[in-house]
């Protein structure tokens, strides 16, 4: 089928997949031949439970890089008309015998008409947990939460990220891809401590590029320890170019927590819309899921 055409090819059923990983062991989500992904299992487990000879190629919402964890994600995958028949109902269960512990699969449900998980998403939201406790992380929650080992002014790099909220171009912060944009809308974000002094920054936006959040990220604890002022994020951004100042935090403090997708009726206007390569001033569209 076509991807001009949205939807699964006659003879099958597009199916919906809500699923949550640890990203620690994982090379991304992306497969590859020699590396464990997170794609890879899901797809040998498929083929496995369904006793399928052919492999049922997944398309995600974000495709998390090594190291990132998910809480929210979402994938598709077009299932033939029988396979779906036969196992639909038994999916979910079988699914959670076959596949390794660090993945699970919450749901699998026939999509709505113009469903993608990619191309019709309107929103991505991530969250990035950080901690500067003089005495380090919780062991409990070391593989998901950053050791930053200066105290943070959270008012600080709220007032910072500001003034990166709204449509730009993010090139200053992501890892450049041959053809692809690096114009988003930044919708949301915002830091929040909580009682138990993990420092929450809450990453909201229709689409991101590689490495953006952890790239604003790396830029905003240098605002929050006082080793920049809080419109040098801005300035960064403005200037468009990447500033050898901005660092790539550690993975394992993102975790992909939700993805947003409009009415029904409106997911097919959505995924056609999302094709579109932007410039500014920009269109919605344009997404690459990805981050990192």
């Amino acid at each position: 089928m076509s991807e001009e055409n949205e939807g699964a090819a006659a003879g099958h059923v597009r199916v919906r997949l809500d699923l949550s990983y640890d990203g620690k062991d994982f090379s991304g989500w992306a497969k590859q031949t020699t590396r464990r992904t997170v794609q890879g299992e899901i797809e040998d487990a498929l083929r496995t439970v369904t006793r399928s000879a052919r492999t049922y190629e997944l398309t995600v919402a974000g495709r998390t890089d090594a190291g990132v964890h998910a809480r929210g994600q979402v994938a598709h995958v077009d299932l033939p008309d029988e396979v779906w028949a036969e196992h639909g109902d038994k999916l979910v269960r079988r699914l959670a015998g076959r596949l390794p512990h660090d993945v699970r699969v919450w749901s699998v449900a026939e999509a709505p008409a113009g469903f993608n998980a990619r191309f019709a998403a309107v929103w991505r939201r991530y969250a990035y947990r950080v901690t500067d406790n003089p005495g380090g992380v919780d062991p409990l929650l070391r593989g998901h939460v950053l050791w930053h080992d200066w105290a943070l002014d959270v008012d600080a790099m709220n007032a910072a990220s500001a003034g990166l909220v709204g449509e730009h171009d993010f090139a200053a912060y992501c890892k450049r891809r041959e053809g692809a944009t690096t114009i988003r809308t930044l919708q949301r974000l915002e830091w929040v401590r909580g009682d138990d002094g993990i420092i929450t920054a809450t990453v909201r936006a229709d689409a991101f590029c590689h490495n953006m959040v952890r790239s604003l990220v790396g830029a905003l604890l240098f605002v929050g320890d006082g080793h920049r002022g809080v419109d040098w994020p801005a300035k960064v951004l403005a200037a468009g170019v990447r500033d050898s100042a901005v660092h790539v935090v550690r993975p394992h403090g993102l975790t992909l927590e939700e993805v947003g997708y409009p009415a029904d009726e409106l997911l097919l206007s959505r995924s056609r819309e999302a094709r579109n390569k932007r410039t500014l001033p920009g269109v919605s569209g344009g997404g690459d899921g990805c981050c990192g």
